[in-house]
Order: C-alpha cells, then structure tokens, then sequence
C-alpha cells in the first residue's frame, strides 16, 4: 500500500510502501514521518502512481463527490477501481463503468448492494450469455430487521430502538427507514446489470417510518407478511421501493432479520434467487476484498 487518503487529513505517499502499523498506530495520518503529503486526496491522486485505487469515501446523494471524481480520475489513466461507495455507482454508474471499459480496467461495486454478498459479480458474470430482465428484492438489512422484530410483535419505534442499538441503524435513519438507500441500490443495479441510468426522481420510493403495527396484523390475517420491496422492470419502465404483501409461494417472504435477497429473472435461465447477509462494515470489507482480488486476478504478469 503506497498511500492512504482521510477528508481530515490528506493524502500520504511513499512509493516503497507505507508502514501500516504505524499509520494505524497515530491518531492522524499526517502525524506520518518521511512520506509525501497533499493537502486533499485529489491532489494525491494526480502526484502518484498506483496499480488500483480503493474508494471507500463518504459520498452523499446530492452529488456523490468527491468519491465520483476520484474514481474518474483513477479511470481515466488506466488505473483499476474498487469501491463501496453508493452514490457514485447510483448516480454516474453507467459512465464510469464504460469509462474502465475504454481504458480496459476494472471497475467492481459489489459491497454497494448486498454488503458481502456476491450480487453484482452473480449477475453480470455469473449469467454472462444471459440477458437480465427484471430484479426485485430486499435490499436494506436495517428494515428488514425493524419488519421481522414488529412481526414477532414489536412496535415500530422499539425495533427501531433495538436495531440502533445494535449499530444497524444510525442516529438518524431516515436514509434507511425513508427508502434512499434502497433507491441507490435499485439505481446501482439497473447501471451494471442493465446498463442503464436511473435518476433518483425515476424511482419511486416510500418508507417504513412510523408504521402501524396494524398494517403488519392486517397482512398476517390474510396469510401475507409485510415486506419493503425493490422492483426494476427496465422493459416496462418499473423503478419502485415499496411495502408489499408477499404470500408464502414468493421467495422473498422467508428472509428475516438482517438478511438481504434478490431475484432476478433472466433469459433463457428463469428466476435465479441470490440470499445473505447484508450489513455490517465487516461484511463490506469483505465485498471491497473480494473486488481487489478479482481485479488482481485479471493482471497475472503483478
């Protein structure tokens, strides 16, 4: 590892190698003695050279910088890309991966999806040959955990409460609970399965907030259970996240907890269901590893 980049800190160098027990060590990487420093990650990034660029920056929807400028700045001079960042894929996914197609690099997301599980690499790669029609699944742990604790009879405001607790859930979790980060997935999916941009506007989204455990009570009086439900539909024009009620025959009603799971229907293949765990910055960490591996492997002679 040649440098390592913090918004607070800046970008540190040393083309022999950084010592990482000593950068782990300090309470600031630019506390680092006898290595190279700029100012912003961005002016690190043009100075240096490297054979991959890991991109994991805070990034929000408004405009997913400065993560989106990191990434084309690494593309465009040919340099490979990993990342979890949401909102760059959601937002620019498209351009950027036909960016790392032009310069012949790779350019790998999986952990913005379903965390550590193999979604994005299982649907394009996987199927390669067959064409993606249509996904829908569940792709926000944290609801899913909130819909299966009010299930066991919890109100919403408690399974909110325990999954806060348990680090799921932030402080403020309208971007789970509201659906945006369900919507980024959903855009990050049609991108690299379908090849095609979605606005934020184009995805109709609502929330979990404030749910009335009635609606959970009315759900299972019909035999149905209530789920927070991802749909894209490129062909006819479906890009939506909402509550559903799913029977007992729909794969989807079975995944608890923190559980995520997507179907994707494809041709000539049919339905192909993919299922795991979809949160914890381990289980990211995970995706990001993975990605750096596939990407290494694509380039036997380093």
């Amino acid at each position: 590892m040649v440098g390592v980049a913090t918004a607070r800190d800046g970008f540190v160098h040393d083309p022999g190698g950084l010592d990482l027990a000593s950068l782990s060590a300090r309470s600031s990487i630019a506390e680092e003695t006898g290595v190279e420093r700029w100012a912003s990650t961005i002016e690190g990034l043009r100075a240096t050279e490297a054979d991959l660029l890991v991109e994991v920056a805070g990034s929000p929807a408004a405009d997913g910088e400065p993560g989106l400028t990191h990434m084309r700045e690494a593309l465009e001079r040919g340099i490979p890309v990993v990342t979890s960042n949401k909102w760059p894929v959601a937002l620019r996914g498209v351009e950027l991966a036909e960016l790392a197609r032009e310069r012949g690099v790779g350019f790998r997301a999986e952990s913005t999806v379903m965390s550590g599980t193999p979604v994005l690499s299982s649907l394009t790669g996987g199927l390669a040959g067959a064409t993606p029609i249509a996904v829908r699944g569940l792709l926000n742990a944290t609801v899913n955990f909130i819909l299966s604790r009010m299930t066991e009879g919890a109100t919403y405001d408690d399974a909110l409460a325990e999954a806060q607790e348990a680090g799921l859930a932030e402080r403020d979790p309208s971007a789970d609970v509201d659906g945006h980060d369900t919507a980024a997935k959903l855009m990050i999916l049609s991108a690299l399965v379908f090849g095609r941009r979605l606005r934020r506007e184009e995805v109709a989204s609502s929330g979990i907030a404030g749910l009335d455990r009635s609606e959970i009570e009315e759900a299972a009086a019909a035999g149905m259970r209530l789920k927070h439900v991802a749909t894209l539909d490129p062909s006819g024009a479906v890009a939506r996240v909402e509550l559903e009620r799913v029977g007992d025959g729909d794969p989807l009603a079975s995944i608890e907890g923190t559980t995520n799971a997507i179907v994707c229907r494809a041709d000539p293949v049919g339905e192909v269901a993919i299922a795991g765990p979809g949160a914890g910055p381990g289980l990211a960490g995970q995706g990001v590893f993975s990605d750096l591996i596939a990407v290494a492997r694509g380039y036997p002679g380093r």
